[in-house]
């Protein structure tokens, strides 16, 4: 496909956080759709293994800036990775599936599906002021257990 047949051929995007999770599934969503897109991580073999593979995927390209954005002299850090976090818990299994249990489609979401909400947003909505997006399963409509998958 041409630049000029893909929905983000003509665009740069810049993504931080993006070797994993959230920002993996965007920086991919972003290439598979023609963006140029530069993302830095502190992970620099999973951003340069990501890289290569996005690359030679494309349509759109991408480069990794390796960096800690966590230090001041970087961008502060704004997403933790769910896994990483119930890994710090005494049974991580459990708070996984716990999680999963919150949620009404009974599952977590996906980086895929984290990618698409980016790249929804970033469309050039014109007469949109603002929107409130929330990629939660259904999380927040109350504590506790309600999945609905047998």
């Amino acid at each position: 496909m041409s630049g000029s047949t893909l929905r983000y051929g003509d665009k740069v995007v810049i993504v931080t956080g993006g070797s994993k999770g959230i920002g993996r599934g965007i920086v991919k969503v972003f290439v598979e759709n023609g963006a140029k897109v530069v993302f830095c991580a502190r992970g620099v073999a999973a951003g340069q293994a990501l890289e290569a593979e996005l690359n030679r995927a494309g349509p759109g390209s991408c480069k990794f800036v390796p960096c800690d954005i966590s230090k001041e002299e970087d961008i502060k850090r704004l997403i933790s990775v769910t896994e990483e976090l119930a890994g710090q818990t005494a049974d991580t299994l459990a708070t996984i599936k716990e999680g999963e249990n919150a949620q009404l489609l009974g599952r977590m979401g996906t980086e895929a599906e984290s990618g698409l909400a980016a790249l929804y947003l970033a469309a050039d909505a014109t007469f949109c002021t603002g929107i409130d997006l929330l990629l939660s399963g259904g999380a927040e409509l109350n504590y506790g257990y309600k999945s609905q998958v047998p």
